[in-house]
């Protein structure tokens, strides 16, 4: 089943809601949305996304939150699939893109098992719309020629990762979910030879009207995410490109 072809009934559609601006949602995502009889979302889809689904279409919510209050995977799949299962036009509604930490394969995997037709539309991942509140690429001629995306934890508590390889001079990463492991990440890198001046910006709500950027080093990485109350990815490697910007909301974050 091709992203192009329209929902029809007994099916579930994965759809990548984008970072939290309604500028950022794709055409066909809307489209999906339009169109949905049950809508089972994530906590982290922003207000402006939720704002257009239909007040006919069925809501659910099923928020995941990190190291805190979380609906079951388990019990995930069973509201998907049996919301399918009646013939409904399903619509799994993540934040983001689905493919990157979005649980995707488990939930997929649930719907073979169940024998549900599916299929995904992409969405705009946090971390190019937080690359472009702050001015930057994710890759540059003559600095990285590639671009890591991480996890700052795992199901088992901090995750590990090629500490080594990151810490080298031009590396950049996006680290998702990495705001609580911030002094776990630090010490990695610094321990694996990353400078302690190397530049991470964190960007709070990436995107959406409250969205904050902290320009950060490696030395005060932990400060600057500890001061920080919703949803932020880190940009390692990259500063704002106008730092003077930034610079007061450092100040805000350290204070």
């Amino acid at each position: 089943m091709t992203q192009a072809q329209t929902l029809s009934a007994g099916t579930v559609t994965f759809v990548g809601a984008g970072p939290g601006a309604a500028d950022h949602l794709t055409l066909g995502a809307f489209r999906a949305l339009q169109t949905a009889d049950v809508v089972i979302h994530d906590r982290l889809v922003g207000p402006e996304i939720l704002a257009l689904i239909p007040v006919q279409a069925m809501r659910v919510d099923v928020g995941k939150e990190g190291f805190g209050p979380s609906t079951p995977q388990s019990a995930i799949h069973a509201l998907i699939t049996g919301h399918a299962q009646t013939g409904a036009r399903v619509v799994r509604l993540k934040s983001g893109d689905s493919g990157i930490f979005g649980r995707l394969d488990e939930e997929i995997d649930a719907l073979d098992e169940a024998g549900i037709e599916w299929s995904i539309l992409p969405g705009l991942t946090s971390a190019a719309a937080a690359a472009a509140s702050i001015g930057q690429s994710l890759t540059k001629r003559g600095r990285n020629a590639a671009l890591r995306i991480l996890t700052g934890h795992d199901m088992a508590g901090f995750a590990e990762q090629d500490w080594a390889g990151l810490a080298r001079k031009g590396e950049v990463a996006a680290i998702y979910m990495g705001k609580k492991s911030s002094r776990f990440i630090q010490g990695r890198l610094m321990m694996h030879g990353a400078g302690a001046d190397t530049p991470v910006t964190l960007v709070e709500n990436a995107s959406r009207a409250d969205e904050r950027i902290v320009a950060a080093t490696l030395q005060t990485l932990p400060e600057a995410a500890a001061a920080l109350s919703g949803p932020a990815i880190l940009l390692y490697g990259l500063a704002p490109r106008r730092a003077a910007l930034a610079l007061p909301q450092l100040k805000e974050a350290l204070a």
